[in-house]
Formats: structure tokens, C-alpha cells, sequence
């Protein structure tokens, strides 16, 4: 998985591009954790060129979520295909997590 970072307006975006599994969670929880605690208050995760995710990558998401939560910052999601956005469907993480349509959508909902 490849993970690219970049500021847009008061977010702090990361475009991730490949699979999102138990192989990979780790650099993602990392990287965002990482960011969190480094101040990073609006996090916009962009899932446009990944191809796929695990519940090991929901895991990652939620934990992020809560941590951002707890500093009253926040997260969104965007750019989910179709099957991806039935996991988060099916595993109930659309009603917990924000997800818009797109990258500009998700950075007004944290900002």
C-alpha cells in the first residue's frame, strides 16, 4: 500500500492507493496515529485508488476516529468504490464514520 500526504486547507489528507489488509494496517495505523499526535486535528483519509479493505483496516479507521474524537478533532472518509463502501456498509462503519463523495466534501466536513 502506498500512503500520500498533503495538506488541503486545515486538513491533513492521506490518499491511500493499493489494498488496505492485515499486511498493511500497520503502516496506515502508524501514519495516522502518527499525524494525530502530532496535532493534526482534520484528517481527511481518501480512499480514490485503493483497490481494497479488511476489517483489519476498519480497525485502523475506528481507532483513529475515537483518538480524534477525544481532542474534539475529526475525520472523513471519500473517493470509496462500490465495494468498499458496501464493508463499511455491511460492517455499519457508514453510520459511524463520516464518508462524503469527494475529497473537497470531506475536507469542508472537518474544517
Amino acid at each position: 500500500m502506498e500512503i500520500n500526504e498533503l495538506s488541503e486547507g486545515k486538513a491533513t489528507v492521506l490518499a491511500l492507493a493499493g489494498r488496505l489488509d492485515s499486511n498493511t494496517c500497520g503502516e496506515l495505523e502508524s501514519r495516522l496515529l502518527g499525524t494525530i499526535d502530532a496535532g493534526a486535528g482534520a484528517v481527511v483519509v481518501d480512499f480514490a485508488d485503493l483497490a481494497y479493505v479488511s476489517s483489519a483496516g476498519l480497525r485502523v479507521l475506528l481507532m483513529a476516529a475515537k483518538r480524534l474524537r477525544a481532542t474534539s478533532g475529526k475525520l472523513a472518509l471519500c473517493g470509496l468504490n462500490d465495494n468498499i463502501r458496501e464493508v463499511f456498509s455491511m460492517s455499519g462503519f457508514d453510520k459511524i464514520l463520516t464518508i462524503t463523495g469527494s475529497r473537497a466534501e470531506a475536507v469542508d466536513a472537518v474544517g
